[in-house]
């Protein structure tokens, strides 16, 4: 992720308005110039965590980081509300949850960007930033496509479900096929992580739970993969219903 460390760096970055995804502050750490980082921080809503020095220390690869550090973003990321101002009865997103490989990431937003999607929703923490890496990845799409960040990616689905959304998730060992859901309405899909899949509150909230099947010994695809093969089966359905 793109970092930037020290006080001076963090301050102006913030004070030139870049978009920054997260501030890391030592625990302990005080002062004027910090109390200012706070401040800015606050009044922008940018996230700040406070974690031991050796955390930071092992994150920016050094201990010339006073203190403090930021992970920047390439672009700027919308609130869930902006996505959901479009009031398309087809319209289509992907929720993230826990996708934390920026070259996944940018895959997923490439892919969903040629397969129509309207945006993406990513969860604050545990997941790939908007850095120039998944920009690049992307090949311009996410320049594109708006990606919304969330605290709390159960509580987004609530909110996508209040507004006539079908969430559908995918998940490796779900007994329905993908092939078998109707992706014509307003659809959002939801992919985990490979490691880990979809956490179990997310799952829950889940209208449908879908997998690909596949053969042979390899049991699951690359998530980036897997978003396309479910993505352009809505592309399909939604061509052959017009």
């Amino acid at each position: 992720m793109d970092q930037l460390a020290g006080i001076h760096a963090v301050e102006e970055a913030l004070a030139a308005g870049r978009p920054i995804r997260r501030i890391v502050i030592a625990r302990g750490q005080h002062g004027s110039r910090v109390q200012k980082i706070l401040d800015l921080a606050r009044s922008r809503g940018v996230t700040v965590r406070f974690e031991d020095r050796t955390q930071l220390d092992r994150a920016s690869g050094s201990q010339h980081h006073q203190g403090v550090i930021a992970f920047a973003a390439s672009k700027a990321a919308v609130e869930i509300e902006d996505l959901l101002k479009t009031e398309s009865a087809s319209q289509l997103l992907v929720l993230l949850d826990g996708i934390e490989g920026p070259h996944n990431l940018g895959a997923i937003v490439r892919t969903a960007l040629a397969a129509g999607a309207n945006g993406i929703v990513i969860p604050e923490r545990r997941s790939a930033g908007l850095t120039e890496t998944v920009a690049r990845v992307s090949a311009g799409a996410l320049a594109h496509l708006p990606v919304a960040q969330v605290k709390n990616l159960a509580r987004a689905i609530e909110q996508l479900k209040e507004t006539n959304f079908w969430v559908i998730g995918l998940e490796e060992n779900a007994q329905k096929n993908y092939t078998e859901v109707d992706y014509k309405g307003r659809v959002a899909i939801v992919m985990g992580s490979e490691g880990t899949g979809l956490h179990e509150l997310v799952r829950k909230r889940c209208d449908f739970v879908v997998s690909i099947p596949t053969s042979g010994p390899v049991g699951s695809l690359n998530v980036s993969v897997a978003a396309g093969i479910v993505l352009f089966e809505i592309v399909r359905q939604r061509r052959s219903n017009t």
